[in-house]
């Protein structure tokens, strides 16, 4: 019997690996023998070489700044030389006079300069050699009759070797779209370059999509100038809403393109609209008309932070214009320039204007050159600025300004204080009455006289608040003197250290309130501040102190006042000092008769609180504080309280028990001189002596 092919058993050479393989190996055709379906199971296999053998090497990128270290002078030009007879090009006799100028190349050089040099495609390629050794600040590249291959070599290297900060590529009519391309590329790619001049160099349809895109992506520009660039219609548009994206850019100069007062005037309402990172846009010599501003003002109204210079010169704007402006200036909150010269406004323009700009409260400059303006317009102008407490410059000239406006204006300045700067025509315009000529003579004078004054009061203003942060800045309380007062002293401290509390202030309104503001201000606590404020049975008796913590002779204080000097670390690095003005115990009895040759000593502050608060006593004579100022009389007695819950310095009034030997008869002289003085002070003591043995009473 014949055994089919398909459960034919595996020959001899067969393995595991076929009895696994699907069922189309395993059963080959009856055509095709069982060693075909071992080779298809075979060729299923897949092998990787070991970790050492997949890669097999790498090449490290070139650093583009490899041929800059340690370079000389003659390094360059030599290789600057070199390169231009190898390419058969002619040598820039500027650029070598440059180069031979140049003294610190560790740095960034201010300024590479090759205006009006005639750069072809060969010259270009020879600037590489001191590209690739030297970076600049500016690299001047205005009016070099660049075309699209040099253009394109030259924003290449710039972008490579990231050799300025600041472009000027004006003047360059025929670069072309490879070239624009290039510089797109050299916008979005080089993080240091943030100035771009572009003036009079035209950006067509078939390039502005190029530098759209590397505006909206990513670009580290933070001034461009693209003035006279044929940028009204497309362009324009797809400028303008690669814009809305942009965060970095902050002024944008569109001068003389021709911009219309619908489509164009549209996108740049927009792009107001979106765009809050814009400062300055420069409008000035084109077409908005009223119908643009209109859209523009639409956007103006979203800006609540960003724009802070429009400049609207020359764009045919009139009365109907300045309405749509007034009814907007109320609503910006960051429009500090506003530029309209030029326009004629007129003086029913300026109406229209004067309440918006009374509203507003950010527009501190102001032009109205050339805007057809009179005397009523000068007075509706006047009005302005009196109302207005911030505007710092207006430029009024070029207009018909006589007698009638100048009195305005003039009696404006008396009330203002804030404007530095008001431009007018310096000869007097002709009136009928040739009087009136002297007159607006004066007028002049007395304005500009205005504005001098205004200018000195806000440089002295400015001067006041420098010495304030100045003054803020500073130590507010010393160790060792007392310092004059500064904002930022707390009153408990300055009459403290000046000495001012009377006999009848409060003892807990002392020192004690100065650590509890120390430690809110501070947000810590340091052991010495909690001695400030101790309890009653740890009192330190006030001699306790080391030499150093008393104050020095030529202070204010009394001889009995002795000064703590407590420092705190505060927040961050700031140490922060607290002096402390501690008296000895005070005695009850009221003051001695003064001695005719010692002056009276100025109060001093109460001694800090312990248990309770005692009735106010007087400050001690100078006769008395010689002799309680013996640490061997008070330093055994101040630190143990009464029974009754008196302070201690009420049983230091008392007189203690007259021990042998002269000491004590010296150490309390001043004592029996207080108790023999008067009736009324033998019988405050025995009141006080009754209270002490009553309370000692109660205790046994």
């Amino acid at each position: 019997m014949e055994i089919p092919p398909q459960e034919a058993p595996p020959g001899p050479g067969a393995d595991g690996d076929a009895e696994e393989a699907p069922a189309e190996a395993r059963s080959p055709s009856p055509a095709s023998s069982p060693a075909d379906g071992r080779l298809k199971a075979a060729a299923k296999r897949v092998t990787f070489p070991s970790d050492e053998d997949i890669v097999s090497g790498a090449v490290e990128p070139k650093d583009p700044w490899r041929h800059a270290q340690n370079v000389t002078v003659d390094e360059v030009i030599g290789a600057y030389k070199q390169a231009c007879q190898k390419l058969n090009c002619r040598q820039i006799p500027k650029l070598l006079r440059q180069l031979q100028e140049f003294t610190d190349l560790g740095h960034r050089i201010d300024c590479l300069d090759l205006k009006g040099e005639k750069l072809d495609y060969k010259t270009c390629e020879a600037l590489e050699e001191v590209f690739k050794r030297l970076q600049f600040r500016v690299v001047d590249l205005e009016q070099t009759n660049l075309d699209e291959d040099g253009a394109s070599a030259l924003f290449d290297m710039i972008e490579y070797y990231e050799s300025a900060t600041h472009l000027n590529i004006s003047f360059n009519k025929h670069i072309g779209t490879r070239g624009w391309q290039a510089a797109a590329h050299m916008m979005r790619k080089t993080s240091c370059l943030q100035y771009l001049d572009a003036r009079n160099t035209p950006l067509l349809d078939h390039s502005a999509p190029f530098v759209a895109r590397a505006l909206r992506i990513r670009s580290s520009l933070a001034v461009l100038h693209l003035e006279n660039a044929s940028l009204s219609g497309r362009p324009l548009m797809l400028l303008a809403t690669a814009l809305k994206m942009n965060v970095n850019l902050r002024e944008l100069y569109l001068a003389d393109n021709k911009l219309n007062g619908l489509q164009d005037s549209a996108q740049l309402g927009n792009l107001l609209k979106f765009n809050s990172s814009l400062q300055i846009l420069d409008l000035r010599n084109n077409h908005v008309l009223d119908s643009g501003l209109a859209y523009i003002c639409e956007g103006l109204k979203e800006q609540k932070k960003g724009l802070e210079t429009l400049v609207l010169w020359n764009n045919q704007l009139t009365h109907t214009g300045m309405a749509f402006l007034g009814m907007t200036l109320p609503h910006t909150q960051s429009l500090e320039t506003l530029n309209l010269g030029h326009n004629p406004i007129g003086n029913e323009g300026v109406r229209n204007l004067k309440n918006g700009l009374i509203s507003n409260r950010s527009v501190l400059r102001l032009g109205l050159t050339s805007t057809k303006l009179t005397c009523e317009g000068a007075v509706a102008v006047a009005e302005f600025i009196a109302e207005s407490p911030r505007l710092l410059r207006l430029d009024l000239r070029e207009n018909e300004i006589k007698t009638g406006g100048l009195m305005a204006l003039s009696l404006a300045l008396k009330v203002n204080h804030s404007l530095l700067r008001l431009d007018l025509d310096r000869e007097p315009k002709k009136e009928a009455v040739k009087s009136f000529i002297e007159t607006q003579k004066a007028l002049l004078a007395e304005i500009q006289n205005g504005c001098k004054q205004n200018f000195m009061l806000a440089r002295e203003q400015e001067e006041k608040e420098q010495r304030l942060q100045l003054s803020a800045s500073m130590p507010e309380i010393t160790v060792t003197e007392p310092q004059p007062e500064e904002p930022g002293d707390e009153p408990a401290t300055r009459a403290q250290e000046n000495g001012a509390s009377g006999p009848g202030a409060r003892p807990d309104s002392d020192s004690d309130s100065d650590s509890e503001e120390e430690e809110e201000d501070d947000g810590e606590e340091e052991d010495g501040e909690r001695a400030e404020a101790p309890c009653p049975a740890l009192v330190p008796p006030s001699d306790s102190l080391g030499p150093g913590d008393r104050s020095p002779p030529g202070s204010p204080s009394s001889p009995t006042e002795q000064r703590i000097s407590v420092s705190s670390p505060g927040r961050g690095h700031k140490v922060f000092v607290v002096t402390r003005v501690e008296s000895p115990p005070e005695r009850v009895e009221p003051l001695v008769p003064p001695a005719p040759p010692s002056p009276p000593a100025p109060a001093r502050p109460p001694s800090p609180p312990a248990l309770s608060s005692p009735p106010p006593s007087p400050a001690l004579p100078p006769a008395e504080a010689l002799c309680t100022q013996d640490p061997e009389v008070w330093e055994p007695q101040s630190g143990s309280p009464l029974p009754n819950g008196l302070k201690p310095e009420f049983a230091l009034a008392l007189p203690p028990e007259p021990p042998p030997g002269p000491e004590a008869k010296a150490s309390s002289c001043g004592l029996e001189h207080e108790l023999s003085c008067s009736k009324n002070e033998k019988e405050l003591e025995e009141l006080l002596l009754e209270a002490s043995q009553e309370s000692g009473q109660e205790t046994l």
